[in-house]
């Protein structure tokens, strides 16, 4: 198993970010993939939509509280983009390039997660079997990313590390843990 912790960092704007901590872990076994994302500080300035009693796949999670997972083969231009609403709702997108030929992967036909919502923390943990999309023996780049949305409708953006003059999750260089 190849586990790592990490840290995101808000993109550098004049906008000064909520008061929070994003953090967490990610681990490959084979071909299994988790991912746990830890929100700390003062969640109540966040838009965090409240639990769905039907989550399902949605689009444009992104233009609100949510947290994404970038995964690219090594080598490869392709890459595929999760992204996990606090309210359930799910999607998980196919690219053949930066920001090129995007479509709903239609391997999945659900994404279920669990969120854990304690006031003052948010933990969104996700398992995911990646036989559907890539072979356990192809090494992955993973870029991880947050965008979160204040109660002023203030958007910021945090990820790994930021690499281009604006925030763009989509460059494969900012995919910096290999597993």
């Amino acid at each position: 198993m190849n586990e790592q912790i990490f840290s995101l960092q808000p993109f550098p704007s004049n906008e000064s970010p909520p008061n929070l901590k994003i953090s967490g872990n990610i681990a490959r076994n084979g071909n299994q993939l988790a991912i746990r994302y830890m929100l700390e500080g003062d969640l109540k300035e966040i838009v965090i939509f409240p639990p769905s009693n039907a989550p399902s796949r949605k689009h444009e999670l992104w233009k609100n509280t949510c947290f994404e997972l970038f995964i690219g083969i090594n080598n490869s231009k392709q890459y595929w983009e999760l992204n996990l609403s606090p309210a359930g709702h799910w999607n998980v997108y196919r690219l053949d390039g930066y920001r090129q030929g995007m479509q709903e992967e239609t391997a999945f036909q659900n994404l279920p997660f669990n969120v854990d919502n304690q006031g003052n923390s948010l933990v969104v943990a996700l398992n995911i079997d990646l036989d559907k999309i890539i072979l356990a023996k192809q090494a992955i780049e993973i870029g991880i990313t947050t965008v979160i949305r204040d109660r002023d409708g203030k958007v910021t953006y945090w990820a790994l590390t930021h690499r281009g003059a604006e925030a763009d999750f989509h460059l494969r260089d900012s995919f910096i843990i290999e597993l």
